[in-house]
C-alpha cells in the first residue's frame, strides 16, 4: 500500500518561475488522498528559504522539513566530519552556508555554479582536492531546462571533470544518491516499499528511485523529459504520463 509520495520540484511543479498548470492542485489532491508528501530537489542555484518562498507564492502551503536539498546533507556532512567548505557554487545557495565553523580540512562542494564554472574557479577547486580536500556533489545531474527553454549544462559534468582530473570519486548527497531519498522517507515515517517518486529526470530521479526499494517511480512528460527518455536508463520508470496531475490520478488510482 502506498502511504508517501516524493516530488520532485524543477521540471515538474515549476519551470523556471511559472507553475506547471495543475501542478498545485495536483499535491492538494494528494494529500486529500491520504499521501504524506515531500518535496526533493537536486536545485542548487537557490537557498532554502528562497525555494519555500518560490512554492508559497504558487499556492502551495509548507513546512520548511516538507523540502529536501542537496545543501542541507551537505551542510550536515561537514558538521558531521570536521571540514570547512570550499565552494563551487551559484551564489544564490551561498546562504545555505552561512556560520559554519572554520576547520582545517576542507571538501570542496561543487553544486550547479553557472558563469562561476570559470577555469580559474575548477583550478583552485582541483588544488584543494590536490591538498587533501573530499570532494562533495550536490547533484550529478547531467542537465536542466533552462530559462530560456532550452537544455544546459547541469552539475554533472563539472564534477565528472573534477573527479577525472584529480583520480578522487565524488560523494553525492543529492539525487540519485538512496541516502537522500530514504531520508526523505524516514521523515515522514514511510517504508521505501510505501513509497512513490515523480520526477522529470529519468536517471537521476526515477532510476535513482528505483534503486533505492521505492515501490514505483513515475516520469512526467515536463520539464527536461524528452522523447525516449523512458527507455534510456535502468531502471525504467514504472509508467511514464503527462504531467503531475496524470501522476497524482495514476498514484490514487494504483494506492491499494
Amino acid at each position: 500500500m502506498t502511504r508517501g509520495v516524493l516530488l520532485d520540484l524543477a521540471g515538474v511543479i515549476y519551470d523556471g518561475e511559472t507553475a506547471i498548470p495543475g501542478g498545485v492542485d495536483a499535491v492538494a489532491r494528494l494529500r486529500q488522498a491520504g499521501f504524506a508528501v515531500r518535496f526533493v530537489s537536486n536545485t542548487t542555484r537557490s537557498a532554502k528559504q528562497r525555494v519555500l518562498q518560490r512554492l508559497e507564492a504558487m499556492g502551495l502551503t509548507l513546512a520548511t522539513a516538507d523540502v529536501f536539498t542537496p545543501a542541507q546533507a551537505a551542510r550536515e556532512w561537514l558538521l558531521s566530519n570536521g571540514r570547512a567548505p570550499h565552494l563551487l557554487i551559484h551564489p544564490g545557495l551561498a546562504p545555505d552556508f552561512y556560520e559554519l565553523p572554520d576547520r582545517d580540512k576542507r571538501a570542496v562542494i561543487v553544486g550547479d555554479a553557472g558563469e562561476a564554472f570559470t577555469y580559474a574557479a575548477l583550478n583552485d577547486a582541483f588544488r584543494e582536492l590536490e591538498h587533501g580536500a573530499e570532494l562533495l556533489a550536490l547533484a550529478t545531474n547531467r542537465t536542466f531546462r533552462d530559462s530560456d527553454g532550452g537544455l544546459s549544462l547541469d552539475a554533472g559534468p563539472f564534477v565528472a571533470a573534477l573527479e577525472f582530473a584529480s583520480l578522487k570519486r565524488a560523494t553525492v548527497l543529492g539525487k540519485p544518491s538512496s541516502a537522500f531519498f530514504l531520508a526523505a522517507l524516514a521523515s515522514m515515517d514511510c517504508a521505501p516499499d510505501q513509497a512513490i517518486m515523480v520526477g522529470d529526470d529519468a536517471e537521476a530521479d526515477i532510476a535513482g528511485a528505483l534503486r533505492a526499494e521505492l515501490s514505483g517511480a513515475l516520469l512526467v512528460r515536463t520539464g527536461k523529459y524528452r522523447q525516449g527518455d523512458e527507455e534510456r536508463f535502468d531502471p525504467r520508470p514504472t509508467a511514464t504520463v503527462a504531467d503531475l496531475a496524470a501522476a497524482a490520478d495514476w498514484i490514487i488510482a494504483h494506492q491499494d
